[in-house]
């Protein structure tokens, strides 16, 4: 084969195995974005920024925030997230978490919190069996959010070929199997 035959072949080769993941890794995400798109999600963002605070400290303020901050998203045809629920009510998303968990403020905060997020979860799946969202962000959240796990059932069925052997046999098969070292 001549020289410009194998730089074509290689070329080739190069061409269809980096195509197309380089195109997805130099694209961003851009490929996915509309012309104002990014204004918009900066727009709805931005509304948690100037609400009032509430007192985080009363359960009805903390339901009544979220229930709005879920109404803003319906109206706004926005995916709601945790990050954008702990905005809406002004306190860090560690803070929901430890709600949920029942670290803090267990009796009171804790049933709203686990609900808003089993809702959240809800549309999730959703989303993921509907298409509406990239399948590798679906199962980051998946796991990261809701707890969802990659599970593998591993069974092992022992293999014991001296079984059902007698002690003269087994040792007989033993001295075969393992390779003299004066042979070596």
């Amino acid at each position: 084969m001549d020289k410009d035959t194998e730089n074509q072949i290689v070329d080739v080769v190069k061409k269809k195995r980096g195509a197309t993941w380089m195109r997805a890794l130099s694209a961003d995400g851009d490929e996915n974005l509309q012309p104002g798109d990014n204004a918009r999600y900066i727009r709805l963002a931005m509304t948690a920024w100037d609400l009032p605070p509430i007192d985080i400290s009363d359960p009805e303020q903390v339901k009544q925030r979220i229930t709005e901050y879920f109404q803003h998203c319906a109206e706004n045809d926005r995916k709601p997230q945790l990050i954008g629920m702990a905005n809406w009510l002004g306190v860090d998303r560690s803070t929901i978490n430890s709600w949920k968990r029942g670290e803090y403020r267990t009796e009171t905060h804790s049933p709203i919190i686990k609900k808003a997020i089993d809702f959240l979860e809800e549309l999730w799946v959703d989303y993921m069996q509907n298409g509406k969202v990239n399948p590798g962000a679906g199962i980051f959240l998946g796991k990261n959010l809701f707890g969802y796990k990659d599970v593998a059932d591993v069974v092992v069925t022992p293999n014991n070929p001296m079984q059902g052997l007698d002690a003269n046999e087994a040792r007989k098969r033993l001295i075969e199997a393992v390779p003299d070292e004066s042979d070596e």
